[in-house]
């Protein structure tokens, strides 16, 4: 029995950019980039997920020998990017905005090009984090963003269908009468296509405030099962929470044009519950 098997290896660099671009005039740039505009760098430590697949060679058992992705990761990537001004050192950045979603395609360009890669593998996706809780994924063609957000909230398992022996037995500690609670991290993916003119598929500002309106605002150091009208007479699971809020944050994103891919919900370290459009 055959059949491909991905392999992802990750690589970093550090890198300066600006959202200012140098045809344009300083009120262009304030218009088109906003809050982010600056004539002056500001800089990351991007963390780089690139995966693989092919199939599994029986002489050395391996897809592909790590190291020769790690040659065109250094060759073809890291280079490039390594210490240097993004819009003043990469001439495709020198009137293009370097948002990480033009990064994503820029990067998926260049390992496209033909002999970059070895034969025996094609890219099956690219990761890009541009600073801790917010990356981008391209892959198949589908591009997506995601940004992190946290709250804390307490609730108590139990559920209105149930007697209480069999509550107790079902949920155990997380039945306690007084409650428990969780820092939750809640992951928010959007997908499009890039603005040609900013390089962004979503407001951001736009973004933070739909998701602390609609959630974090409205949860965060509250009891679920007491304060939030929504969870009234429901058993405030992780799925039903994550289903809540992916509800809601559909709605609302789009009426701003962009299109929810995915929540995440951290409940735990260990714990993550996911809802897909």
């Amino acid at each position: 029995m055959s059949g491909k098997v991905r392999m992802t290896r990750r690589v970093t660099f550090s890198s300066g950019h600006r959202y200012w671009l140098s045809n344009l005039t300083e009120a262009d740039n304030r218009a088109l980039f906003g809050p982010w505009a600056s004539p002056f760098n500001h800089g990351h430590n991007f963390i780089l997920d690139v995966t693989v697949e092919g199939e599994i060679d029986p002489t050395h058992g391996m897809v592909v020998n790590i190291k020769r992705i790690d040659d065109v990761l250094r060759d073809r990537i890291v280079s490039q990017f390594d210490q240097r001004s993004i819009n003043d050192q990469i001439p495709h950045f020198a009137n293009r905005a370097p948002s990480l979603e033009n990064l994503l395609a820029y990067i998926q360009a260049e390992l496209a090009q033909p002999d970059t890669l070895p034969l025996e593998v094609a890219l099956a996706g690219i990761r890009l984090e541009e600073m801790p809780g917010f990356y981008g994924e391209l892959e198949q063609g589908k591009m997506t963003l995601t940004r992190t957000y946290e709250f804390a909230a307490s609730h108590r398992l139990d559920s209105p269908h149930l007697d209480p022996a069999t509550n107790l037995d079902l949920f155990g500690k997380c039945n306690n009468p007084a409650g428990h609670g969780h820092n939750y991290v809640l992951e928010v993916t959007v997908e499009g296509s890039p603005d040609p003119r900013t390089g962004m598929m979503v407001d951001l500002g736009e973004l933070d405030r739909v998701v602390e309106e609609e959630v974090v605002g409205r949860y965060d150091h509250k009891n679920l099962n007491e304060d939030i009208p929504e969870f009234a007479g429901k058993t405030t699971t992780s799925e039903v929470v994550s289903q809540e809020i992916f509800n809601r944050l559909n709605s609302k994103l789009q009426a701003l044009n962009s299109k929810l891919s995915r929540i995440r919900l951290w409940e735990t370290a260990r714990n993550m519950f996911e809802v897909s459009a």
